[in-house]
């Protein structure tokens, strides 16, 4: 006979390993449904006990992420919905268009001719060519192909820039309220989170009074979003340029997220504070499909910037998602290539709601 302890007697919180129980192995695999049973069940009990001494300890990086609240009350939404509820939806950045036909055929196309391969982490030449060609005329200002970043969705080119440039000690000006991932990239890259608060009476445009408070020669990067999430506001041009002198003057750089730029009313434009003399050179536009062509769940975004960071962020695409899926790339292309009707007919309807 083996004396043993028994899982039976050693388990639940405060196990008892000096609860002993008399057990012969014969009997135990007789019990068993297969030979040896015991042995395994033993084995794994002596597992589940070491796994439940193991103490997860995260790196520090981590330890300050939090979920982002949008998704939280979209998961919830969504019961609500399968319970037969109707919900209006004002949590997250979704539009309640369907991607247009033509732009998902074109998709389907490419996976049926094959276009499912790996291809450079920077993204699909024709696809940056065609970004380049759109998206500067529209901000009055020439863009190359090659600072051209494409990646699976617009993060990546809000996380990784901000990596690239930011290291612990030196601080991130952001604007607050705003998208919550700004402030988690800050942190995870070491930096100091310095919010400036949208001011309602200034529509929702950057308190100008506590910025120059704020910005120093500690600020590496300005984090801009405009039009803005969750408020809509535009920052006028005045007030680009104003911060374009503050980044100037400290040397520093800047994040300008434009993801809603076309989703625009009465006619109204929003600058782009990488079109301001000396600004292209120092500042990173992150922009994409999502919004635009009601593409959210197809992960398109790209990223303008000096071709130097560019080189940068695409180690960093190179050695995490390693590229973008090859036919979202050409349903992006598609997308621009193609009438804009669409685009116009879901902008249309938004202002008419």
């Amino acid at each position: 006979m083996i004396t043993t302890p028994s899982p039976s007697s050693a388990g639940g919180r405060g196990r008892g390993i000096g609860a002993f129980e008399h057990v012969r192995w014969g009997e135990a695999s007789q019990k068993s449904d297969r030979p040896h049973g015991f042995a395994l069940q033993w084995i794994a009990y002596w597992q589940s006990l070491a796994e439940e001494q193991i103490r997860m300890i995260f790196a520090q990086r981590v330890s300050h992420l939090r979920a982002e609240g949008a998704y939280q009350v979209l998961a919830r939404a969504q019961e609500l919905e399968r319970a037969g509820r109707d919900v209006i939806h004002l949590e997250i950045g979704e539009p309640d268009f369907e991607t247009p036909p033509h732009i998902s055929l074109a998709g389907i196309k490419a996976i049926s001719e094959g276009r499912t391969k790996y291809n450079p982490p920077r993204g699909l030449v024709d696809l940056r060519e065609i970004i380049a060609e759109d998206a500067g005329p529209r901000r009055g200002m020439t863009i190359r192909p090659q600072p051209v970043i494409i990646a699976p969705g617009a993060k990546p080119n809000l996380f990784f820039p901000t990596l690239a440039l930011v290291e612990p000690g030196v601080e991130v000006i952001y604007p607050d309220p705003g998208f919550p991932t700004y402030e988690a990239m800050i942190e995870l890259a070491g930096g100091t989170p310095v919010p400036v608060p949208l001011l309602e009476e200034n529509d929702f445009s950057f308190d100008l009074d506590a910025f120059d408070r704020l910005v120093s020669d500690r600020t590496k990067l300005i984090v801009l979003n405009s039009p803005g999430n969750p408020t809509g506001s535009i920052i006028p041009l005045a007030d680009l340029e104003h911060i374009a002198a503050a980044a100037q003057r400290h040397d520093c750089w800047v994040l300008s997220d434009e993801i809603y730029r076309r989703i625009l009313f009465d006619g109204v434009d929003a600058p782009s504070i990488a079109a301001l003399p000396g600004m292209a050179e120092r500042t990173i536009i992150m922009d994409g499909f999502s919004k635009t062509y009601a593409m959210t769940g197809w992960r398109l975004g790209f990223g303008i910037m000096p071709e130097a960071l560019a080189d940068r962020v695409a180690l960093l695409l190179t050695h995490s998602v390693g590229c973008t899926a090859h036919f979202t790339q050409y349903a992006g292309i598609e997308a621009i290539r193609s009438s804009q009707a669409g685009v116009d007919a879901m902008v249309a309807a938004y202002q008419r709601r």
